[in-house]
């Protein structure tokens, strides 16, 4: 774009900055609740509300209170929660079969959801990471991460998400290929309305700590994700990544993490236009929450700037811990 523009003094900027009322009038991005999925982690157990240490203000639920989160979400103007199961160690199988068993916690966690706010857009994780002894997204076979068992397993994953009532499937794993294993299951099964929301770019980041945290996955994990997440130091390789994955039939494709990899959201949005979702991760929320906790800065900005930060570089929508908090501030 080449802007045609008088010489100063004829254009002065700042005319338009002047005041909130025309800052408004030429505002070129605007965030709603509508642009949030909220992320909620469900665990076992009856009335149970537990605070995650590392990342302040989040909390594991029990399916019932997912339900009510659910409502807040609705009452807030947010149109999509997305589940996140906490597995502790005793829960978690070399097989990884509670990965696709339908009374694990998403999986009741869905019906519940769907008896009580139906309207509700109810997205899940796919992958193995924490249903795994060993933490990965993957199976794990003399140290290696084996792809085509693994995509295998993530269909009946995907398959036992749908039957619950699942709108989008959301595969985190990066493993070669699950796209379309997943996309021709759901069709085969007559789900051909459930959405795939393809992780498709997701880097094997230090952003992670506190979800692993969260899920229950840190003190499992042997190794690290390098085999299979990407190397921070690419971009080009992100755009073949999307491009197989819409090839394969995702509905939309995703950014993992969003911050620091803006620049791969902008390339995605501009290669593609396709519907481009980031996920502000644990990391990026807990840095904002310490250092507003330790004084340094404004927290309601700072989180206000950061979400505006996506949708500038091109994001439809964001996955974002501060869904809640966002959505009551944006309703004044």
């Amino acid at each position: 774009m080449n802007p045609i523009q008088a010489a100063y003094p004829a254009t002065r900027l700042r005319r338009l900055r002047q005041n909130e009322g025309i800052r408004g009038l030429v505002r070129e991005n605007y965030l709603s609740a509508s642009d949030f999925i909220w992320p909620v982690f469900v665990r076992s157990g009856e009335g149970v509300v537990e605070e995650i240490p590392s990342m302040p203000g989040v909390v594991r639920r029990s399916v019932d209170k997912i339900v009510e989160a659910a409502i807040e979400a609705r009452d807030l103007g947010i149109g999509a929660i997305c589940l996140f199961p906490y597995t502790g160690l005793e829960e978690r199988t070399e097989d990884c079969a509670g990965a696709w068993d339908p009374e694990n916690h998403v999986n009741r966690a869905i019906r519940a959801i769907k008896a009580a706010v139906p309207e509700m857009v109810v997205m899940t994780d796919v992958a193995l990471d924490t249903y795994n002894i060993n933490g990965h997204d993957g199976f794990v076979v003399d140290g290696q991460i084996i792809n085509d068992k693994t995509v295998e397993a993530l269909v009946k994953m995907s398959l036992e998400q749908a039957r619950a009532g699942a709108d989008i499937i959301g595969p985190s794993d990066m493993m070669d290929g699950r796209i379309g294993a997943i996309r021709a299951g759901l069709e085969a099964e007559g789900h051909q309305n459930v959405m795939i929301l393809s992780y498709a770019a997701k880097y094997a980041s230090a952003f992670y700590g506190p979800f692993r945290d969260a899920v229950g996955a840190s003190g499992a994990l042997t190794g690290d994700k390098k085999t299979y997440q990407m190397d921070s130091a690419n971009s080009d390789e992100a755009l073949r990544l999307v491009a197989r994955d819409l090839s394969e039939g995702a509905d939309m494709v995703m950014v993992k993490p969003g911050l620091p990899y803006l620049d791969i959201c902008r390339r995605v949005k501009d290669a593609f236009g396709a519907p481009t979702f980031a996920y502000q991760v644990s990391g990026e929320y807990s840095m904002i929450k310490a250092a507003a906790a330790a004084g340094m800065i404004d927290e309601e900005r700072v989180m206000m700037e950061s979400l505006m930060a996506f949708k500038r570089a091109g994001c439809d929508g964001i996955l974002t811990y501060f869904a809640p908090a966002a959505a009551r501030l944006l309703r004044g």
